[in-house]
């Protein structure tokens, strides 16, 4: 036990992984089979998954982690697989860039994806957990959510919800024996990173680390009961100064944001 709660041992559990055809998701299902899991790798990209799967003895499932539909053939193919789904990794994500300007599908999109995946997930994977008293719901959520991503409002404003959601989930069903972890590292050296430009580069790529650290964070942090994981420590500072000092805080990140556009009028 950990504060009052289940510890977490990866071996022999069944876990789904979204998302997991790259980046922070394959690394999740490396150091889960290392651990002794048994994975469902799930991604939109078909060819991605089932790679990933025959590299690493897991199963693939490949296919929509956001649609109602998707998630539940998705659930529905896991629990055939597997016997019972013990751990959920809710890692599918996309990040657009604009802000106001965004194109209304990329705001749904990155709603759909971003903040629904993970509600349609837990509704039809609490009904189990909570009749067996166990379950683990973790949340690829990103320091955006605790922060914000300059460049990227759909991003910013679908991660920010993403993390209360997670909260929500943790506050109304822990004494019941389900864990929620909300994983949030900043830069990440993967496809996304390359996709967000000049902000990403400024913000994100100076202290970006490799998925398979983000993993054994992730790991650590649920073995630790903590909710809040953090593979970048420095995001905690950041966090409670945010909280305690916002205008501080905002007028930092404008300042950053104003390097940022200094940076592209030179070019």
């Amino acid at each position: 036990m950990t504060d009052g709660r289940p510890a977490f041992d990866a071996a022999g559990i069944g876990a789904v992984v979204t998302g997991a055809g790259h980046g922070i998701g394959a690394a999740l299902v490396r150091a889960l089979t290392e651990a002794g899991a048994r994975v469902v790798v799930n991604d939109l990209d078909p060819d991605a998954a089932h790679a990933v799967a025959a590299e690493l003895g897991a199963h693939a499932v490949p296919g929509d982690a956001a649609s109602a539909e998707g998630v539940a053939a998705l659930i529905g193919a896991a629990r055939a697989h597997l016997g019972a789904v013990d751990l959920y990794c809710a890692n599918a994500g996309v990040a657009t860039t604009g802000g106001p300007d965004a194109a209304p599908a990329a705001w749904e999109q990155a709603w759909q994806v971003n903040v629904l995946g993970h509600v349609r997930a837990s509704e039809l994977l609490l009904p189990d957990w909570l009749e067996r008293g166990s379950g683990r719901f973790l949340a690829t959520v990103s320091a955006a959510g605790l922060l914000t991503m300059l460049g990227s409002a759909p991003y910013a404003v679908t991660k920010h919800a993403a993390l209360a959601y997670a909260e929500w989930l943790s506050a109304t069903y822990r004494h019941r024996g389900v864990q929620v972890h909300a994983l949030c590292p900043q830069g990440v050296r993967t496809r996304m990173l390359d996709d967000t430009g000049e902000h990403g580069q400024v913000l994100l790529a100076p202290t970006a680390i490799e998925p398979a650290e983000v993993a054994e964070a992730a790991l650590r942090g649920m073995a630790a009961g903590e909710f809040l994981i953090l593979p970048h420590p420095e995001v905690a500072d950041y966090y409670a100064a945010r909280a305690t000092a916002p205008d501080r805080w905002l007028h930092g990140m404008n300042r950053l944001q104003r390097q940022i556009e200094a940076r592209q009028e030179t070019r």
